[in-house]
Formats: structure tokens, sequence, C-alpha cells
């Protein structure tokens, strides 16, 4: 039998209710205990990583989680956290680990006291994701799918299908006796271990977000330079433009920090096609990076990763080309 590492960090999975709102208190051996099935496919342990909710992960957790990745010697890793960052942790893995085993990320919108928890199936999917000689580098698991950490985004507040890799679709899909494989299973090459485990453990750099839409000035932007920040990462609408005065600002903001322009659609890469003050060709000649096919969230987490790593300003724009 395959050997299987979980890694709890607490979430709804972890949840029990009380008088004062549900909170994380069962231990990642507890959640094993609750789905003897698990036994059927590996043998399976349980490390303690933290016990937070998933809106309050934080950037030591993911570092204590690749660390216990890089010196466990397992055939898979399961991470169990809570949902609302489980897309972001499972991103952060893919650019910290060189992983040639499978590291799955998973969680539930349902404690396992209630009724019709997807709890236990999404924990066991997990855990046949972690098994398999098929899958290396960092994936979520969920609702029966797997999905590559680089595309996979929360699109439902509450509904038990909230995975989706939009554009894109699952890697995988797991019938009760199958797993069907649909594309490329493997991480994105590009991305996976080009920073250091440090930069999530010494995540120092501040990295705020602003977003542009109608109406929006370029005050913000120049609050957040003033303030401190040491990169910005900027919403933009379509393919990645801004209104005109947050253009401005963007040309003033490179010169003293990186500013990576994303755009706030589900799916599609950001392109420079428009001049005028905020289009994105007009962003990318004031020194402007872009997030490619990354959402917003995603884009923050790797200038912040990078730069709490002390990346320079060409191989931050290569990380981002």
């Amino acid at each position: 039998m395959p050997d299987v590492r979980v890694l709890s960090c607490g979430g709804t999975i972890a949840s029990e209710p009380s008088e004062t709102g549900a909170a994380p208190a069962k231990r990642g051996a507890d959640l094993l205990e609750a789905v003897p099935e698990l036994d059927d496919y590996a043998t399976v342990t349980a490390e303690e990583i933290s016990s937070h909710p998933g809106f309050d992960m934080r950037f030591a957790d993911i570092a204590a989680v690749a660390e216990a990745v890089e010196t466990t010697d397992a055939d898979g890793f399961v991470v169990t956290q809570g949902t609302d960052t489980l897309a972001d942790t499972a991103y952060a893995l893919s650019l910290l680990l060189n992983a040639d085993v499978p590291v799955v990320v998973t969680g539930s919108q349902r404690r396992f006291d209630e009724v019709g928890s997807d709890a236990p199936a999404n924990l066991l999917t997990a855990v046949r994701a972690a098994t398999s000689h098929r899958f290396s580098g960092a994936f979520v698991a969920f609702d029966d799918e797997l999905h590559l950490a680089h595309d996979v985004e929360k699109t439902h507040t509450n509904a038990l299908s909230t995975f989706k890799s939009p554009g894109k679709g699952p890697v995988a899909s797991f019938t009760r006796s199958e797993t069907h494989v649909h594309r490329a299973a493997e991480s994105e090459s590009s991305e996976a271990a080009s920073l250091p485990v440090s930069a999530a453990a010494d995540a120092s750099a501040t990295v705020p977000v602003v977003h542009s839409g109608i109406g929006v000035t370029g005050d913000e932007l120049d609050r957040a330079v003033d303030a401190g920040a040491d990169g910005v990462v900027v919403e933009g609408t379509g393919l990645g433009n801004v209104a005109s005065s947050l253009g401005d600002a963007v040309a003033r903001a490179v010169e003293t920090v990186p500013v990576v322009v994303s755009s706030r659609c589900h799916a599609g890469p950001t392109d420079q096609v428009y001049g005028t003050g905020g289009g994105g060709v007009t962003l990318r000649e004031h020194g402007a990076l872009f997030s490619g096919d990354l959402p917003t969230s995603k884009a923050r987490i790797k200038l912040l990763l990078a730069l709490s790593a002390g990346i320079d300003d060409d191989d931050l724009a290569a990380l981002f080309d």
C-alpha cells in the first residue's frame, strides 16, 4: 500500500459548531478516523500543521506544509484546510515545491456533522489522487475532480461544486472505481519550485491590491506607494486595462515599486491591445508587468513571495513573462 501523509491546517473540514459559530476543532487523526474507506487505498497518517479557518490561513502555515513535504518520506501528500484560500495555498505550494509526488489540497464546504457533508468524499478523492503515479506537483481535489493549482479557483460561496478551472477544466475526474485523466496532469513546469520555501517562511513584503472600474482615480495607488508598499497588483478590466487616471498613477508607481496588472475577468489571459492612458499597451510602456492568466489573488501571491525572496527586477520580469 502507498503511504500518504495528511497535513492538517483546520478549515470547515475540521470544524465543529458552537454557540459563537463554527470553528476548527478536529485534528488530522479525527478526519482519518471519520473516513475508514481511506484504508482501502493507502496507509494514511496525519500531521498537525495549524488550525485556522480558511480565511485566516497564513504564509507561515504554507511554509510549514512545504517543509513537511520536503522532509517526509511519503508517496503522496494531502493538505486539508478551509476553502476560502484553498486555491491560493495550492498555487503557493506549486511555486515553492519541486515535488515528484502528488501534493493534493482539499477541504469541504460542509462540516462532517452537517447533512450532505462533502468532507468524506473530498478527503477520499484527495487520497486517491495522492496515490496515483500519474500525478506530481500541486493540485486541488474537490467534488470528484482534480485541478491544477495554477488554474483552479473557488467560484461559488457555498456550492459543493465550487472549485473550477475557468476556460480549462479539471485534469481528471473520479468515479467509484476509475480515474479518468482529461488533459496533461503535470504541474506548470515554468513555475514549479521557482521560489525558495524561505520566501513563505519570511513573507515580509507588503503587496496591496488596487481595483479599476468606472470612476476610479489614481489616488488609491498613490496612497499605497506612499504608505510603503513593496509592490502593487492592479486589478484591471478586460484584457488588463485601467481607467486613464489610474494608468497615470501606474506610470508614477513603477518608478519606485513593481506593478503587476491582472484582470477581474474569470477566464482568459491579459493582453496588450489598447492605447490611451489606461490601455494595456500604455501600461506596458510605463513598465508594468502583467499576470497572464493568473487571477488577481494568485498574482499577488506570486509577487509577494518573489519580493520576499529578494528577486531583482530582471528576474521578476521573467517570472511574470
